[in-house]
């Protein structure tokens, strides 16, 4: 029996792969739709080469994959013993004395090695991508003379100084048509005219010199309403990046860039109760609370698959995907709260893996003992009285 019982988890454990590999590419995809097109956008603006577009996606991974991975824990775990129960595969085991707990190490093992992958994400992998985005971020503000200059495009790029270019003569790399207003003197406002310009590189490579030719000044002060204009051949204005890439050099400046142990830090030396403090905090549960939830997760999908006849397979699956939601709605709540300080972090995090673990042991044991809770019946009888409902409602209006 003991060989048999081997067997049957090694077989348990195969068949937990390929759901989750494919599931595991499709929730990724969905979640980087978002990440691609703000990269996409950046590599049109600042002329970036493909290789950077590769680098920011992998730069985004880790923060994706420690959401993903339990998800895609879940749903395999549930679509396996889903076609496991309507192959009648678990009435062939329970017939040859095999009960269902000897069903679960496998999915535990399964669950834990990811459960270890989502804590690797999320206490190594998701600070060393939030500042390798960042420095690259840098890199290619740094790196374009133009920094998404565009063509009859107000540009606020520069610290303090907005312009607009009419023509951007690609071959010379020169400015037509260029009309600045400077805002950097807080007595006066400056606007400058001139019909060609040049930009050049500074030492630094935090500002740029922008060199005009043939324009005019117009110089108000604010106070006395004193206006003055100057015509001028050629006339050098200094352009500052430092403010506009002063965020991107700030190095883990929030609690989801912050390494584990400058989280432990920032909460021993922290007195005052402030929202960063109570945003620290939950970061610091988060990163062991969300692993944990591949474990609650998966002991909750197998009764949930056990539990679903091949009648009742899309039913099966559509109450595992409502389970998930429920488990990210609780998440979400208790994060929300914990960050507004009305309810303790330790609760906020944690309560969701207890509430869903603990539903899971309920209904393995249900299952375990042949005792079948009618949960599908339940939940299609309430979606039917809704859309009864709605019909009605629509149709008597």
């Amino acid at each position: 029996m003991m060989k048999l019982n081997t067997t049957v988890n090694r077989y348990i454990f195969k068949e937990l792969i390929p759901p989750y590999t494919m599931n595991l590419v499709f929730f990724i995809f969905v979640f980087l739709m978002r990440q691609i097109l703000e990269i996409t956008n950046v590599i049109v603006n600042y002329q970036v080469g493909l290789s950077a577009f590769f680098l920011m996606l992998a730069y985004s991974m880790p923060y994706f994959l420690a959401y993903v991975i339990p998800m895609s824990v879940m749903m395999s775990v549930l679509l396996t013993f889903l076609r496991l129960s309507s192959d009648n595969e678990i009435v062939a085991l329970k017939a040859s004395g095999i009960s269902i707990y000897h069903l679960v190490p496998p999915v535990i093992l399964f669950s834990v090695i990811n459960a270890l992958l989502t804590a690797y994400m999320g206490i190594y992998g998701i600070p060393w991508g939030e500042y390798s985005y960042k420095q690259m971020a840098m890199n290619v503000v740094q790196s374009n003379f133009n920094i998404g200059l565009k063509e009859r495009q107000f540009n606020d790029s520069f610290d303090g100084v907005m312009f607009y270019v009419n023509r951007i003569d690609t071959e010379d790399n020169s400015l037509k048509d260029i009309y600045i207003e400077d805002q950097r003197n807080k007595e006066f406002s400056t606007t400058i005219v001139s019909p060609k310009g040049r930009i050049f590189d500074s030492e630094n490579r935090l500002s740029f010199i922008l060199s005009l030719y043939d324009g005019v000044i117009n110089q108000v002060n604010l106070k006395s309403r004193a206006v003055h204009s100057i015509q001028f051949d050629t006339y050098d204005l200094n352009l500052d990046l430092k403010n506009a890439v002063k965020n991107i050099r700030k190095k883990k400046t929030k609690p989801e860039e912050m390494r584990l142990d400058e989280l432990a830090a920032f909460l021993k030396t922290e007195k005052t109760r402030t929202k960063k403090y109570y945003s620290v905090w939950v970061e610091f549960h988060k990163k062991f609370s969300i692993p944990f939830a591949c474990i609650a997760l998966g002991i909750l999908a197998v009764p949930l698959g056990v539990q679903s006849s091949s009648s009742r397979k899309s039913a099966g699956l559509g109450i595992g995907l409502i389970a998930f939601l429920l488990y990210y709605l609780l998440l979400s709540a208790g994060l929300i709260l914990s960050e507004a300080g009305n309810m303790s972090p330790v609760v906020g995090m944690w309560m969701p893996n207890f509430i869903m673990g603990g539903l899971g042991i309920v209904l393995l044991v249900k299952t375990a003992n042949d005792s079948p809770f009618e949960i599908f019946d339940r939940i299609n009888q309430f979606l039917k009285k809704i859309i009864r409902s709605f019909f009605r409602v629509r149709y008597s209006n």
